[in-house]
């Protein structure tokens, strides 16, 4: 199953994600490839989505490369372009057509604008596949965790679930990483339009990914 993975915030490691699912759904027989539409900065997580699908050229991966590090309508503006929908429409259907699962890492969190009228949820909403949410676990995951998975679900989207990420290196006594994932787990199996479903925790430099991240998108 293909999946669209967004973030509460930029740098909170979904292209780590991204790029250790694709690698795990291709070591089980899945011929999976990530798709980044959208790169601004430097292009290292493009190379690790490539790296990570046996392959795929790297222009195919990611088709619109914003050089300055800001947000995708910031960084056309600066470089006096518009971002390239069209080409992205195009990269995207030909990898769902050539693939089993394709693994879209969005640039930045849900509402980063890419144009004036148009964002990263409008992206997704366009490709209308099931949402993956990566929150980094430290203090304020929670409030900005419930607000992404609700901005999902009032796009018309299925959040297929959110994982924790240990992006930094964690403090065994600080109170917010202990308790985040219960709490987070607790309301979000609650909510009032469906549970939604927190997929494990990620420590810091692991390399293997929870199962039942895997398991939804096989």
């Amino acid at each position: 199953m293909s999946l669209f993975i967004t973030g509460t915030d930029t740098g909170v490691g979904k292209t780590r994600v991204a790029a250790l699912l694709v690698r795990a759904l291709r070591a089980a027989g899945t011929d999976a490839v990530g798709f980044k539409p959208i790169c601004c900065g430097g292009r290292e997580d493009a190379v690790a989505l490539a790296d990570a699908s046996g392959g795929v050229a790297l222009n195919d991966v990611n088709p619109v490369w914003l050089r300055p590090p800001v947000a995708p309508y910031t960084a056309a503006m600066i470089e006096g372009r518009i971002a390239d929908l069209a080409l992205v429409r195009e990269k995207f259907a030909q990898l769902r057509a050539a693939h089993a699962a394709v693994i879209v890492e969005g640039a930045g969190g849900w509402l980063v604008p890419v144009t004036r009228d148009f964002s990263m949820a409008d992206l997704a909403t366009e490709f209308a596949l099931p949402v993956l949410v990566v929150a980094a676990n430290r203090l304020g995951v929670i409030n900005h965790t419930l607000l992404t998975v609700a901005a999902i679900r009032a796009s018309g989207l299925k959040c297929a679930g959110v994982v924790l990420n240990h992006p930094q290196e964690p403090q065994p006594d600080d109170p917010a990483i202990v308790t985040n994932a219960g709490v987070l787990g607790e309301l979000l199996s609650a909510g009032a339009s469906g549970a939604v479903p927190l997929l494990g925790e990620i420590g810091f430099g692991a390399e293997v990914l929870p199962p039942s991240l895997c398991e939804i998108a096989r």
